[in-house]
């Protein structure tokens, strides 16, 4: 996707990301993945993508440069997510934003950008699980043509819930690939008109949407 002179950049991940990647999943999830996990998702996972956000400054310069493994956090780093390529289907795995980067359409730029890799790598789906109870991600969802389509009973382990289970239509058709072109331009102009600068305040604590 090309974010022009937004102040965001969107890379894969690396393993230098996955201290601040398991520092915000802690803070985002009931039931985290451990960073050993994201670790061997990076590093032997051929089917997977990972991508990171990060704020690259007002001017959307280079953003700043990745640490060791196992070093010290990155502020810059906002927010991630993945999908794995099963087969003809693409199925989103995580999603997740910092809480106090909330409401600024970042979650949507992940999620556009994770549809975009499903349709270069010729999936013919998208596929995620969201919480029964978590109507914001499923109205997110929604607008880029997720659809209910099963429910996994009592999926979460910390509460029990129930998982929605939702698809797309076939994304490689001339109207799907129209619609998300045009989802993706609002979604541009809206983060050009809202940006703000880094927030000062710590991330509070909250929940976004994952399977």
């Amino acid at each position: 996707m090309n974010l022009g002179n937004l102040p965001y950049t969107l890379q894969r991940m690396h393993l230098a990301d996955l201290p601040t990647v398991s520092a915000i999943e802690r803070q985002v999830f009931a039931t985290p993945w451990s960073i050993q996990a994201y670790r061997q998702e990076v590093l032997y996972h051929d089917t997977a993508t990972y991508l990171v956000l990060r704020y690259a400054g007002a001017e959307g310069g280079s953003p700043a440069p990745r640490r060791p493994w196992g070093t010290r956090q990155d502020p810059t780093l906002l927010g991630y997510g993945g999908v794995w390529l099963v087969l003809d289907e693409a199925h989103i795995c995580t999603l997740a934003v910092r809480p106090a980067w909330r409401g600024r359409g970042l979650g949507e730029l992940l999620l556009a950008s994770l549809i975009e890799r499903a349709l270069e790598q010729a999936a013919q789906i998208v596929t995620l699980e969201a919480r029964a109870s978590n109507q914001t991600a499923q109205n997110l969802y929604a607008k880029y043509g997720f659809e209910p389509v099963g429910v996994r009973k009592r999926y979460y382990p910390d509460n029990q819930e129930d998982a929605l289970i939702m698809s797309t239509p076939p994304i490689q058709t001339d109207e799907y690939r129209a619609a998300h072109q045009v989802r993706v331009e609002a979604l541009l102009r809206r983060l050009h008109e809202a940006h703000q600068a880094l927030p000062g305040a710590e991330p509070r604590s909250g929940e976004a949407g994952r399977s």
